[in-house]
């Protein structure tokens, strides 16, 4: 019979940390991230990483894999997170995929196929140059499907999807194709009403600036990791570099954090839809953790006696 995998998926700071520990404390599990902004050592403030606390109460994975000078690609991803899957059902143990970023998620979900495309910084290059409509069009034309997916503001994603284009001869939602893995799934959303979230965004944020995040900043600035860097994309890390480089206030730096989470948390949105049948949708509020886990130990349970669904 099929293994099970539990998903945890939902918006930027809708509460998926403390519910994914609950999870694990309850079942017996180990948290597996799927988030990209985790990947990154001395990056802890701004992604919103699990506490050292945190991590030690229940084992976590796909955490701290590398500096802010390094790349993890979706390939590499997907393939770290099969075998920590692996490795955590051979310990005898449940694994939760824990995550917000909805590309990392389906990959590992749907088993989409990577294309294995290396990176071509000429062409990368030459594709920076052009305007950011250009490419969004330009994507258009050749692959209408990536190009629905592909938020055109992440210019790094629609030039990633073009050169893969280009250089393989085929569009990359072709050579994107699915080949399930061998886990039964129970994919579980949380959701928030949207002023709610918003006001638990600007929250975090606040505590994110209390806890030291521009020090964070400034710390890594001194290791050497620059501004360009995709690491330093990242909200928060993208607006307080402008605020070091003069190009606004610290409050203005904030507010800007705040109203770019907010826009990232409705383009989640679009990653995790509210009428997917595949997932099972939680309102969060009291009692969704009792809930939640009665619906998984049900899941569960159901597997055992042979009549499981995915």
């Amino acid at each position: 019979m099929d293994q099970p995998l539990i998903v945890l998926l939902g918006q930027t700071a809708v509460g998926k940390t403390a519910l994914s520990l609950k999870l694990a404390q309850e079942l017996n599990g180990e948290i597996i991230s799927a988030d990209s902004r985790l990947f990154y050592r001395g990056m802890d403030i701004g992604t919103a990483k699990p506490t050292p606390a945190e991590q030690a109460t229940a084992p976590h994975h796909l955490i701290d894999l590398c500096q802010p000078d390094e790349t993890i690609t979706l390939g590499d991803y997907q393939r770290r997170a099969y075998q920590t899957i692996e490795y955590v059902l051979a310990n005898g143990r449940l694994p939760i995929l824990v995550g917000g970023t909805g590309q990392y998620v389906k990959a590992v979900v749907e088993g989409w196929g990577i294309p294995e495309v290396p990176p071509h910084p000429k062409l990368r290059d030459a594709l920076a140059r052009l305007p950011g409509p250009e490419l969004a069009r330009w994507l258009a034309a050749l692959d209408p499907e990536a190009a629905e997916k592909h938020d055109p503001r992440n210019l790094r994603r629609v030039i990633r999807a073009l050169e893969v284009t280009l250089v393989a001869g085929r569009p990359i939602s072709e050579l994107q194709q699915k080949n399930p893995p061998p886990y039964r799934i129970c994919q579980i959303g949380l959701a928030r009403p949207r002023e709610e979230l918003y006001a638990r965004i600007d929250r975090r944020v606040d505590e994110m600036m209390a806890h030291g995040l521009l020090d964070e900043l400034k710390q890594l600035r001194e290791k050497g990791y620059g501004r360009r860097l995709p690491s330093m994309s990242g909200l928060g890390y993208r607006q307080l570099w402008a605020y070091l480089h003069g190009e606004m206030s610290l409050e203005e730096a904030v507010e800007r954090i705040k109203f770019e989470t907010h826009r990232f948390a409705r383009h989640q949105a679009n990653w995790f839809r509210e009428d997917d049948p595949a997932i099972k949708w939680f309102s969060m509020g009291e009692g969704v953790e009792t809930a939640v886990l009665e619906h998984v130990q049900s899941w569960l349970q159901e597997g055992h006696s042979g009549n499981g669904h995915t």
